[in-house]
């Protein structure tokens, strides 16, 4: 029952355009960096499944599957791509875009269809985690929302209660919304709070209704938070969470833009971080989950100094290997390096040469104290 991995080349190519900040090259080094570095194996690694319309429509409106269809065509006009979420700057319309988000989906239901039917207790599938589609609109670099039909799945198809993690830099909203009157998946999200950052969403209000209301958990962290006031919010709130709801699984969205070299967040996480957090993660789920755990992959736009080592501590983790100190494999390095137009990173922790201090640490510290204590008071 050793961990599986679900990864095809295949999986590349959900790209919108060559300078989209959303590069799934990415996938492919952290898969070569693992190799290389002989933590993965061809024997660990299962091929995705293309999902089926059902599968997409446990979550999806039929119109919008029906738009996504068409937009691969170029078929939709102006206010039908505009009414679809299809024709921004984060997710413009791209070729085949059905066939190949359908990839992406079937990608993350192998990886549960592994689990449920015994053939492992972890999986990991970096290609998912697109946790901003919403049920009839594409938001967020994100068309089919993955993780939602992955727990909406997990719900019908196997009964299970699901609890939801997401550790990305932006807040888990088509994730959250889509579930937002359900108490049998509950969803847990820490993010950078949406004062600077999209979606804006995330409140520590935003605690579900109806059924649902409780059952969702937001721990909004302020901007430039550090490795420990970020772990120690983040590991109180989630064992209290997990203990009180006693998932039959998890899964995961461990977005890595909370790094403080990602262009696009203001959160100033370093490896250490991403170290603990996925290993954090594994013990929860052994503790509470029946060592179930799905992990998907999420945000992350520096391809090149973040991405690779930081997803790679997700594979270790669920393997219970320590994480690894000192230079990358000289395979890796040779192969990637050159391509790089930034500082290639040489070693598994992070040069901190350029990290600058935080002056208001106590102050953001303080406030993300109270957040967590407020959250804790709800789960009483």
């Amino acid at each position: 029952m050793k961990p599986l991995y679900v990864y095809s080349e295949e999986l590349l190519k959900y790209r919108f355009n060559d300078t989209h900040p959303f590069n799934q090259m990415r996938l492919k080094m952290t898969t070569d960096l693992l190799k290389s570095a002989g933590f993965l194996n061809d024997s660990d690694i299962v091929g995705p499944r293309v999902a089926t319309e059902d599968e997409i429509k446990l979550v999806h409106t039929e119109d919008f599957v029906e738009a996504v269809k068409r937009a691969g065509h170029f078929e939709l006009s102006e206010e039908e791509l505009i009414n679809f979420g299809l024709n921004t700057e984060d997710t413009p319309q791209f070729e085949n875009m059905h066939e190949k988000c359908s990839m992406l989906v079937g990608a993350t239901l192998r990886a549960v269809d592994l689990i449920m039917n015994g053939r492992a207790k972890k999986v990991t599938s970096l290609a998912g985690g697109l946790h901003h589609g919403f049920t009839g609109k594409a938001s967020g670099f994100c068309v089919y929302n993955d993780a939602a039909i992955a727990c909406e799945y997990l719900r019908q198809k196997f009964n299970q209660r699901v609890l939801y993690i997401d550790t990305d830099a932006h807040h888990g909203d088509g994730v959250q919304f889509t579930f937002y009157d359900n108490k049998d998946i509950m969803t847990y999200s820490i993010h950078e709070t949406g004062r600077y950052l999209f979606p804006g969403t995330g409140l520590v209000t935003e605690r579900g209704v109806d059924n649902g209301f409780g059952f969702s958990v937001n721990l909004p962290v302020d901007a430039f938070t550090e490795d420990d006031s970020y772990l120690e919010v983040f590991k109180e709130s989630l064992e209290r969470t997990a203990e009180i709801f006693q998932p039959d699984i998890i899964v995961s969205v461990n977005g890595v833009d909370a790094h403080y070299r990602d262009p696009m967040t203001h959160l100033s996480l370093t490896s250490k971080s991403y170290e603990e957090i996925p290993r954090f993660v594994n013990d929860i789920a052994d503790k509470y989950a029946h060592g179930k755990w799905l992990a998907l992959g999420g945000g992350g736009y520096n391809i090149w100094q973040v991405v690779p080592r930081s997803w790679a501590q997700v594979w270790l983790a669920m393997n219970n290997i320590e994480a690894p100190k000192g230079r990358l494999p000289e395979e890796f390095l040779s192969e990637y390096k050159p391509l790089s137009k930034l500082e290639f990173p040489e070693n598994w922790e992070d040069d901190l040469s350029d990290y600058m201090e935080i002056p208001r640490r106590p102050e953001i510290t303080e406030k993300n104290q109270l957040v967590l204590d407020r959250i804790l008071m709800y789960l009483e």
